[in-house]
């Protein structure tokens, strides 16, 4: 293609009928202005042939329009079509498929196998017998029942029979007695009132504490063996209402499964990881721990608890004890209901398999922002945690086509879908284990998802200083039941209390980055409450999520998004974006909580109080360093490569390692974090300074001088956490 060449200086020629000489002035304006014009036209022509680059693409922008609700249903119903129980071929199959999926979007994806103890039922059976009864013995069949036209009556003949992993084997036949919610001050009541718990079956219902706190407690009572079920009050909905599949309550057969073991990980490895070769207790070693229940136990439906309810004799309970007003009065016993239970356990080694897929870091591959969610599940799961693992392929999907797009993060992302999670977080802990000190150095931060949908509320937990790009997160992400509004908006109209949770608990795979490893994090879901009706058991399957938790699949859309910009974000700005402002306003709040409790003690809280007053210091300067570091990038007087963003961003990094102690916490070992932990009574509860707060529930019983120095000593050992993520923060030495 030939192009026409211009002369612009012939453009200004004077015409030739002009006799009159040029002024001076006029040849100057003739040269000035043909300059101009030349220049003018030599910029229009160069622009013409180089035109400008387009701006780089708004990837972030992009991510969020790229969700697809049919997708995550896709991926949904691919997960639940069986029953995947870890350790079961069938939840191999599902690896398979998590594997395919990620490896599919051409990320690098491999599986890490552990051989790990896991626990299978081998018989159950349970009776009633009572004096006055017309009918002398009533066997209950322990079978969660099908309902007319279930699409999965089939596939729910695969599913493992009802049962609590690692429940001693045994037979026992005692009076049952009634302990409410299975709590420290259920049994402490009970034993106010002379109802005796020694050598009797307690009956218990779900609702405040987790199956292995009910079972330890139980044990701690002295009690035989332990019958726990979902009473109608809290998972049946009101008198008269339908069950599933009119409705979202549980079936009267419905059967919540679990595990009562109150470890983490591989029971024959504790406090190191599983590996090949690895040191290891026996199976029998492993079962007799006081992290095992030690004594049989069995779910139970509310169908077979209310037949029980009706036979038991004694004091009638109290009204913070009954049940539904349908329900019959429940009574404390003991007896004359006599039950008579036998489990054998079947505890044995088995391969468990995590599945990995990587996204590399263009700029720091050796920093490491980690999406995680577990696969097995006691059923179907398509709630637990199927709806979470959807989400995560969803999202992955959408990286994919950013990555087909030019997109490369700057540090690198890992996938990860986590076996055996139902038993003791195993798959995870194992990992976490294993690559201890690895994940100290390089991990950014850990984004968690257990379930990512079973209602219409945001429920995020996060450790404090990702409290900002939570919220800022969410106001980005439309709101799926409401198009015109964020998810922001929706949330703090909720009223949710507190509005950002902390992750004390063991509940999830989250504890072993925050709780063993000291790694900043965040677990969030959709929801409608702490729970939903048929969590763990067989009626948590794709119809239930269709037609009650997520109708089109949207909520599954916007959990993704959420998810994924926390970790687009932290993955690709240059500078981390942490403020750990929030988490000194946070830790003066919990502590002003120890001030009350020690009140009138010789107690003082001055040392923590301190180093708090220093961490705030720290962060302040922190936040005004990132400030600085981010005017010079804008404005190139630093390039993305400096040192000092390096160095700014380690620290940010590194400063929630420092709340951890290796020591752990007294009779928790495990658990390593100071400032969040779980309930020394309720693993499922998160507590503010646990340490500090079981030393002063242990002062408070006692009341000895040696008591409360041990509070002191707690005290001393949290100062000191906070004083070291206050120098880590700050950068200087001493």
């Amino acid at each position: 293609m030939s192009r026409l060449r211009l002369d612009p200086a012939s453009l200004l020629v004077p015409s030739p009928v002009t006799k009159a000489k040029p002024h001076p002035r006029g040849r100057f304006l003739c040269r000035l202005l043909s300059t101009i014009l030349v220049a003018s036209i030599s910029l229009l022509l160069f622009f013409t042939l180089h035109p400008a680059p387009d701006p780089p693409p708004d990837y972030g922008a992009l991510f969020l329009s790229l969700g697809s609700n049919d997708t995550a249903a896709a991926h949904l119903r691919a997960l639940t079509l069986h029953p995947h129980v870890a350790g079961t071929k069938a939840n191999s199959l599902a690896a398979r498929y998590v594997l395919h999926a990620l490896s599919s979007l051409s990320f690098p994806a491999h599986v890490t196998p552990y051989s790990v103890l896991l626990s299978y039922p081998a018989h159950r059976s349970l009776s009633l017998t009572a004096p006055g009864r017309g009918t002398p013995t009533t066997w209950f069949s322990l079978k969660q029942e099908t309902y007319p036209n279930d699409p999965y009556a089939a596939a729910a003949a695969e599913a493992i029979p009802t049962f609590y992993a690692y429940a001693a084997s045994g037979s026992v036949s005692a009076e049952a007695v009634y302990a409410n919610y299975g709590r420290e001050e259920d049994f402490a009541y009970l034993a106010s009132r002379g109802v005796g718990v020694a050598g009797k079956v307690v009956l218990a219902r779900y609702g405040r504490i987790h199956c292995e706190s009910i079972a330890y407690n139980a044990r701690a009572a002295g009690a035989a063996a332990a019958v726990v079920y979902p009473d109608p009050l809290q998972y049946g909905g009101a008198p008269g209402e339908a069950p599933f599949p009119d409705s979202r309550w549980l079936p009267p057969s419905g059967v919540q499964l679990g595990s009562l073991f109150r470890g983490m990980g591989d029971p024959t490895t504790p406090m190191w990881a599983s590996s090949e070769g690895s040191e290891r207790l026996s199976v029998e070693e492993a079962m007799n721990t006081d992290d095992m229940p030690l004594i049989p136990a069995l779910p139970v439906s509310a169908r077979d608890a209310i037949e029980i309810h009706r036979a038991l004799g004694g004091a009638m309970a109290p009204p913070g004890w009954q049940g539904r007003q349908d329900a019959p009065v429940y009574h404390l016993g003991p007896g004359p209901a006599v039950l008579n239970l036998t489990y054998i356990g079947n505890d044995t080694m088995a391969m468990i398999e995590n599945v990995f897929a990587i996204i590399e870091g263009a700029e720091e591959p050796d920093r490491y922002v980690i999406l995680g969610n577990h696969r097995d599940a006691w059923t179907f799961g398509a709630v637990d945690p199927s709806s979470g693992t959807a989400s995560m392929i969803e999202l992955a999907q959408r990286f994919s086509v950013l990555q087909k797009q030019g997109w490369r993060p700057r540090r690198t992302i890992i996938f990860c879908s986590w076996d055996a999670e139902e038993y003791g977080l195993t798959g995870s802990t194992e990992w976490v284990e294993e690559n201890l000190e690895m994940l100290s150095l390089r991990a950014v931060a850990y984004l968690n998802i257990d379930v990512s949908v079973v209602g219409p509320l945001f429920y995020p937990s996060a450790t404090p200083q990702l409290d900002d790009l939570l919220q800022e997160t969410i106001k980005l992400v439309q709101d799926p039941d409401n198009s015109s509004q964020t998810v922001y908006d929706s949330w703090i109209n909720s009223k949710i209390s507190p509005m950002i949770g902390r992750l004390g608990s063991g509940g999830s795979d989250y504890a072993g980055f925050v709780q063993h490893a000291g790694i900043p994090t965040t677990n969030m879901h959709f929801g409608e409450g702490p729970g939903y009706p048929v969590y763990h058991s067989l009626y948590d399957d794709y119809v239930w999520m269709e037609k009650f938790a997520d109708p089109g699949f949207h909520r599954h859309v916007a959990a993704a998004s959420i998810w994924g910009m926390v970790a687009f974000r932290l993955a690709t700005e240059e500078i981390l974006p942490f403020n750990y402002v929030s988490y000194a306003v946070e830790l003066e709040a919990y502590t002003k909580v120890v001030d009350n409790a020690v009140k009138g003690t010789a107690v003082s809280c001055s040392p923590l109080h301190k180093s708090i007053r220093d961490l705030r210091k720290a962060a302040v300067k922190a936040n005004i360093e990132r400030k600085e570091l981010q005017r010079q990038l804008s404005s190139k007087q630093l390039d993305n490569h400096s040192l000092k963003i390096r160095d700014l961003n380690d620290r940010l990094m590194q400063a929630e390692r420092a709340f951890t102690s290796r020591e752990g916490i007294l009779k928790q070992e495990w658990f390593k974090h100071l400032v969040y932990g779980p309930s020394e009574y309720n693993d499922w509860e998160t507590a503010s300074y646990p340490g500090i707060a079981n030393a002063i529930s242990r002062a408070k019983r006692s009341n000895t001088s040696e008591s409360w120095k041990f509070v002191q000593h707690e005290i001393f050992r949290v100062a000191r956490a906070v004083a070291q993520a206050s120098a880590v923060l700050g950068g200087s030495l001493t």
